[in-house]
């Protein structure tokens, strides 16, 4: 890939925190999340779209299913915090699997570049019938004072049709 090599204990760091950042979504611990996200976050999802043939993409290059930054996943956060999160009465149950997590160096110093798989069990309530989710994320994880962050988010779904009611979990 012609990438400098990363150290291990920086690999094993990075790796370590997105399992933390998996389980605070996990737990519903919103807060302790969001104080895992830098102040310029960026977080998206593009539209996965079926094209004929030989399409040159297959994911929109404009079309988003979210686009948030900081302010906006506040406000979702603060939501969810209330009794007008209508999508999540009753609260899902998710279950995030973080796999393949790859680190390359960033482009800045300080920041490392992170291809992870991710698979997301979502139950609701009394239903029988979970809702999966299959993903590839990239993501910017920076080292701060604070410790590690999320700087940025990048993830596609592998399914063009969501199978589920609405998607008001985070990924």
């Amino acid at each position: 890939m012609g990438e400098r090599p990363v150290d291990r204990d920086t690999v094993s760091e990075i790796q370590e925190f997105m399992f933390r950042e998996a389980l605070a979504l996990d737990e519903r611990r919103f807060r302790d999340w969001l104080a895992m996200l830098t102040d310029d976050i960026r977080y998206e999802a593009p539209l996965r779209v079926i094209r004929e043939g030989l399409a040159v993409w297959d994911l929109s290059p404009t079309s988003r299913i979210f686009d948030d930054d900081r302010q906006t996943l506040e406000v979702r956060i603060q939501r969810l915090e209330t009794d007008f999160a209508w999508a999540e009465q009753p609260p899902s149950q998710t279950r995030h699997f973080v796999t393949n997590v790859l680190v390359d160096p960033g482009d800045n110093p300080d920041e490392y570049k992170v291809h992870s798989n991710c698979f997301i069990y979502r139950s609701r309530g009394t239903s029988p019938t979970p809702s999966l989710y299959s993903l590839s994320r990239k993501d910017v994880v920076r080292r701060t004072e604070d410790g590690w962050r999320l700087a940025r988010r990048w993830a596609a779904f592998d399914q063009a049709l969501i199978n589920a009611h609405n998607l008001s979990i985070l990924i």
